[in-house]
């Protein structure tokens, strides 16, 4: 299993930047993969970005050039790094972490448990 904790979430002005942070429970280099997502109340869990460790990248067309994945393997921290903030950008930002358990058993997700970003106009 993985636990996640995020931190870094908060208010912004539109144009501001904010950086969130995650913490996982195990070594970030053995996670397949790790991404955010992120909700508005009544509606769905939205890709934000999903990037497989070692591999492809994948952003969400709304944030792209403007939001940044990033590993610290040293401090063990995953990282993202939004500039040029919109009003739109307001949701609950999660974590996820993909472990690979193999054949017959599949990759699992894990969540973190969200944390608030407000952009005002």
């Amino acid at each position: 299993q993985v636990q996640l904790a995020e931190s870094g979430g908060g208010f912004a002005q539109s144009g501001g930047s904010l950086r969130l942070s995650c913490s996982p429970s195990r070594d970030i280099i053995s996670i397949y993969a790790m991404g955010w997502y992120r909700q508005i109340p009544g509606k769905q869990r939205e890709l934000v970005v999903h990037s497989i460790n070692g591999g492809v990248t994948k952003y969400a067309d709304s944030v792209k050039g403007r939001f940044t994945i990033s590993r610290d393997t040293d401090k063990n921290l995953l990282y993202l790094q939004m500039n040029n903030l919109l009003p739109e950008d307001t949701a609950v930002y999660y974590c996820q972490a993909q472990m690979d358990y193999g054949l017959g058993y599949g990759i699992v997700d894990y969540w973190g448990r969200g944390t608030q970003v407000t952009v005002s106009s």
